[in-house]
């Protein structure tokens, strides 16, 4: 019988994959070493020991936009004076006052806000953010909107400076807007271990300068969204008390938007609701949550202090046009927010703020412009009934 060639090479490379999948058995290739387990950031206790700093219960206070507006600074505090509040919200952008390392500061807007407060009365919760593009890691390559510097020490540095430079007139400061968001985190996945860094070097320099100062942690937006865009704030929170941050701040910064409903409506019945968002953070009372995790971290003897709050009446932006309400009904939630908080979160909550007094620059395409209770129109200004409200409320 003749060879057939193909039956024996097909015979023979079974034979040879046998023979190759029996070695595999007997030597199997070694496994990828494991990955590494990141190591959590804790940051370490203090060395030096400030009193405990409380406000009034609750203080009132209103986000305004001074800084470029120097012609307007004057008109909108004296909005805020005859509203009968007590407090102004103002950022103070890091890159605006130290925009290259090492120059000298430039503190003559800062200094002409800060004078026309204390002409008034009025006190100041500065946002200190924003950082110079020098201080990212790549230089500024890609500029960034808020970005944490490569150099946390950087930042430091500049707490101690503008906490020196108003010693007794800049009473309160805001460390940071929402890091639980990437925008807010350098467009990387945000990390509280790494603000709880941030927060301590802020801190330790702010209270170098003016120990009587109160350190605000910043506030976080309330999102059911996961890494790598946001954290949720409830979650934050307790990675924030994990991480180390107790000592290294007075009062808690949180966010508290109301969303639909009104400011006393249960968490438990929007979260039982898709139509009012489904979640307890949709509503004005998810601040009690966040308290919980205050008191099971022993930290009750602080203060919240709410640094945006208010109710969109946005009618033409999808994302916010869902929970937008009337202006009646805005007007009637702000003052029915602080009630709620007189009548049940007394002594536990300390300044509350109001958002906002429009920035002259904001046009109905803005987002903002829905939530503020006057509008943007300048000389003249007009107001919405929130205004009016708040300015006849109870305080």
């Amino acid at each position: 019988m003749p060879l057939d060639f193909r039956s024996f090479a097909a015979r023979a490379l079974l034979v040879l994959a046998v023979l190759i999948a029996l070695l595999a058995v007997a030597h199997p290739a070694p496994l990828p070493p494991p990955r590494p387990t990141p190591t959590p950031i804790v940051v370490p206790p203090p060395t030096v020991s400030y009193p405990l700093l409380h406000t009034g219960s609750p203080e009132y206070a209103i986000q305004a936009f001074l800084y470029w507006h120097l012609d307007a600074a004057e008109r909108d505090l004296d909005l805020v004076k005859d509203m009968g509040f007590g407090w102004v919200k103002q950022g103070f952008a890091w890159r605006d006052i130290e925009g290259y390392k090492g120059a000298p500061y430039d503190w003559y807007r800062t200094d002409y806000v800060v004078n026309l407060a204390e002409k008034r009365g009025l006190k100041i919760i500065a946002r200190i953010d924003r950082q110079p593009f020098w201080a990212q890691a790549d230089g500024g390559a890609i500029p960034l909107a808020n970005s944490p510097p490569a150099d946390y020490a950087d930042y430091g540095r500049f707490c101690h400076d503008i906490a020196e430079r108003y010693r007794g007139r800049i009473p309160a400061y805001q460390v940071w807007n929402e890091p639980n968001l990437s925008r807010e985190w350098g467009d990387r996945p945000p990390n509280a271990g790494e603000y709880a860094q941030l927060l301590k070097v802020c801190y330790e320099a702010i209270k170098s300068a003016d120990p009587n100062a109160i350190v605000i942690s910043a506030p976080l937006a309330p999102t059911g969204t996961d890494l790598p865009v946001a954290i949720p704030d409830d979650v934050y929170f307790q990675q924030m008390y994990d991480a180390g941050a107790k000592p290294y701040f007075d009062m808690l910064g949180v966010n508290a938007p109301g969303y639909l409903v009104p400011p006393q409506t249960d968490p438990a019945e929007v979260a039982a609701n898709d139509a009012l968002g489904g979640h307890r953070w949709n509503s004005f009372r998810h601040v009690e949550d966040i308290r919980a995790i205050m008191t099971r971290n022993g930290d009750a003897d602080k203060q919240i202090a709410v640094l945006e709050m208010g109710w969109t009446t946005d009618p033409i932006h999808p994302d916010y046009a869902w929970f937008a309400v009337t202006e009646q009904q805005q007007a009637d939630y702000l003052v029915g927010a602080y009630r709620w908080a007189r009548e049940h979160w007394t002594p536990w909550i300390g300044i509350m703020t109001t958002i906002y007094i429009a920035d002259p620059e904001w046009t109905q395409n803005t987002e903002q412009y829905w939530w503020a209770i006057t509008l943007p129109d300048y000389p003249e200004t007009r107001m919405r009934p929130a205004y009016w409200a708040l300015k006849r409320m109870q305080k």
